[in-house]
């Protein structure tokens, strides 16, 4: 028996894991050069980004940025860890359960003389764990699938992110020297207005307004300024780059016509693409696997052991033992409830996730065509401007109109710059969104369909 002991003993110990050291890092390992950095685009989660070539040489373009988003994003690090976590678990619920070895010896002397020492030793082997193990597997399983497709949503909402923070900047900095050079008329409309004033040429309510313009401009500018600098830090979190590095990006004002049909028919096939969806719907396969094994443990508990004695006469005995539960109170009754309320609320979960989602998309194309349509007024407002403020120039240096008249012409079609970089902007906002929720590119109706929003 003793040699038993420690041969079991030896063949455990040489089977457990042993302790490696992780000591924590006490400095920053944000990326604190660009140009330097190295993407596979083999290693990219998604057909639209994979096929694309990362070369951050000459800034970054939509794409790239989202590239670099995937790649090096904290939060994404993180995620990855959770999905390890969840891979774990799948792997431990998916290990068979151990016996129980009992083992004991009497250790008195009340035997008397010529009896020899008693000991008693059994195996035991929980039945219902190993029927259940079946289900429990199949759930952790489902459970580390969707932790896997939670990490894929995960990364195209970093994707996401990036591209509206790429929009907004480059809308922003195209604003700047609009808002400038409106500073500027309005500043020297200003000037004149007071010199007039000075003059007795004007009342005091002009020189307030010419003022109030300015002022106006001046805070917009502010805002502006507040704006992208925030944008500019967000999108340095976001790229898990030092908050001191400059990231350049290309200019990308291409805005393809959407094939709204082709959009409407993936709607379609929209629980089969988007990994959020699928998600959820392995959550719920995890959550009935959970159910089933519920209704499997309100039967019997069953616990089976082999048993060999001595006593102090030497006499050795073979027994066998069986442990039943008697399901006449609980018989799992609330685990059962449980079990199946979650999966209820599972199922109305995802239902309302995609309602939302096939609304959302709805709302998000008469948007586009709204904001379309003020776009295109908005550009033969400026073409039609455009002839108006060159007639204009002419007449200010010919003397045939005054300063006032000059300044007021082109601060109107500063503001119509204005209104189309606005409009711009909120057209690739929401093409952004959608290519969110659609789950991939979104089909144009040209034949060259870039694979930037």
């Amino acid at each position: 028996m003793r040699m038993f002991c420690w041969i079991f003993l030896s063949a455990t110990l040489a089977s457990c894991a042993s302790y490696q050291p992780k000591p924590l890092n006490t400095q920053s390992t944000l990326q604190d050069t660009v140009p330097h950095l190295s993407i596979d685009p083999r290693d990219m989660p998604f057909r639209e980004l994979a096929s694309h070539r990362f070369d951050p040489s000459d800034g970054f373009d939509m794409t790239e940025l989202a590239m670099l988003a995937v790649a090096n994003n904290p939060d994404l690090k993180i995620a990855r860890d959770d999905a390890g976590i969840a891979h774990a678990q799948a792997f431990a619920a998916g290990l068979l359960p151990d016996p129980q070895l009992a083992l004991s010896r009497d250790l008195s002397n009340t035997g008397g003389p010529g009896s020899t020492p008693a000991f008693g030793i059994g195996l035991s082997y929980d039945i219902n764990a190993l029927l259940l193990h079946s289900t429990s597997r199949s759930a952790a399983e489902a459970d580390a699938q969707k932790t896997d497709l939670n990490l894929l949503w995960q990364e195209w909402q970093v994707v996401s992110q990036s591209r509206l923070l790429f929009v907004r900047l480059k809308q922003a900095r195209k604003l700047v020297p609009i808002l400038q050079q409106n500073r500027s008329l309005f500043a020297d409309r200003l000037r004149r207005t007071q010199s007039a004033l000075g003059k007795g040429l004007l009342t005091s309510d002009a020189v307030a307004l010419s003022l109030t313009g300015l002022q106006d401009i001046q805070r917009q500018i502010n805002d502006l300024e507040r704006q992208i600098n925030q944008n500019a830090h967000e999108l340095n979190a976001l790229l898990g780059l030092a908050p001191e590095i400059v990231v350049l990006l290309q200019d990308d004002d291409t805005l393809p016509t959407l094939d709204d049909a082709a959009i409407l028919a993936a709607l379609a096939d929209l629980p089969r693409r988007r990994p959020d969806l699928l998600g959820l719907e392995a959550g719920y396969r995890g959550e009935d696997q959970r159910y089933r094994a519920a209704l499997l443990a309100q039967f019997p508990a069953l616990n089976i052991g082999l048993t060999r004695a001595r006593d102090y006469s030497g006499v050795y005995s073979n027994g066998i033992g069986i442990t039943l539960s008697l399901p006449v109170l609980n018989r799992n009754r609330g685990n059962i409830a449980i079990e199946q309320a979650t999966r209820q609320k599972l199922v109305d979960e995802y239902q309302q996730r995609l309602n939302i989602s096939i609304s959302d998309i709805h709302r998000i194309l008469d948007e586009q065509h709204i904001s379309t349509r003020q776009l295109q007024e908005v550009d033969a407002d400026m073409t039609k401007m455009s002839g108006v403020v060159k007639q204009t120039d002419t007449a200010f240096h010919a003397g045939n109109i005054d300063a006032l008249a000059y300044a007021n012409v082109h601060a109107t079609f500063l503001g119509k710059q204005i209104e189309q970089v606005n409009l711009q902007q909120a057209i690739l906002e929401q093409r952004v969104a959608l290519q969110t929720l659609i789950g991939g590119e979104l089909p144009v109706q040209n034949s060259q369909a870039s694979d930037k929003p």
